[in-house]
């Protein structure tokens, strides 16, 4: 369930944002809160991110999440992995849009 893409993206988002909560990361990533709280325990247990409650703040339920020096290792292997991925998908889209160009201008020649 905890797929190197949705892993990737909440490393990233933990890591710019340590004290996001859960909800609003689960809404930056269009994903459930309970699909949130599962990825999270699950990198919490993999030693990826270190969750701690603020110390001086009121709201006790408020966590601050931080990638441990593995999470951070971690997240630049799936940042590479998942630049790889796009790359080539990007390479093979401008090939269809390529392949589909030629096809409409020779669909075009054929009218005329």
């Amino acid at each position: 369930m905890l797929t190197d893409e949705y892993r990737y993206k909440i490393l990233k988002e933990l890591q710019q944002d340590p004290d996001i909560s859960q909800r609003e990361l689960a809404k930056r990533l269009s994903i459930s809160l309970g699909k949130t709280n599962f990825c999270l325990k699950a990198l919490i247990e993999k030693g990826l991110v270190k969750a701690g409650n603020f110390k001086m703040t009121p709201d006790k339920a408020k966590y601050l999440y931080l990638l441990t020096p593995k999470g951070i290792e971690e997240r630049v292997s799936l940042t590479h992995r998942f630049l790889l991925r796009k790359m080539q998908e990007h390479e093979e889209l401008t090939e269809e849009i390529e392949r589909l160009r030629k096809e409409t201008i020779l669909m075009a020649q054929e009218r005329h």
